[in-house]
């Protein structure tokens, strides 16, 4: 019965063949029934040197350049706190991430150039509203001083 229930589980290849002729001695008298057998002393000497650890993973990730993610925190933040200060402080901090991932090894390069752009497309639209908002008020005025007080 043995047989056929090794048999199955060599067909479903969960386990190998059991070894003919049996694999271990069996265990010497007195000793625990499940202990595994002992295989002489060791051979005389120190115990052999073992190299250094192998590396594990990646190692640590690029460093992410600083100008870049203020570069882009400062251009976005013109939209919603600081209109034209956020847009200059997001251009200049961009030209000068950019200028500095040329020579090292950090990451960030997509961030630099999305605040630059961010920044200049900020620098436009703060331009043209201003544009915008003196020839309102010019025309208000032109409006005003054409038809005079209303008395």
């Amino acid at each position: 019965m043995s047989d056929t229930i090794a048999s199955v589980f060599v067909f479903a290849g969960a386990y190998p063949p059991p070894a003919q002729g049996g694999a271990y001695p069996p265990p010497a008298y007195g000793s625990p029934a499940g202990s595994a057998p002992t295989y002489g002393a060791p051979a005389y000497g120190s115990a052999p040197a073992y190299g250094a650890a192998p590396g594990y993973g990646y190692g640590a990730p690029a460093k992410t350049n600083t100008l870049a993610i203020v570069s882009l925190i400062a251009s976005i933040s013109a939209f919603v706190i600081l209109p034209f200060i956020g847009s200059v402080v997001g251009v200049i901090t961009g030209h000068m991430s950019l200028n500095q991932l040329k020579t090292s090894g950090e990451q960030g390069r997509g961030m630099a150039l999305a605040g630059t752009i961010v920044g200049w497309v900020g620098l436009g639209l703060a331009i043209l509203g201003t544009i915008a908002a003196i020839l309102f008020f010019s025309f208000l005025a032109g409006m005003y001083g054409q038809y005079g007080t209303y008395s």
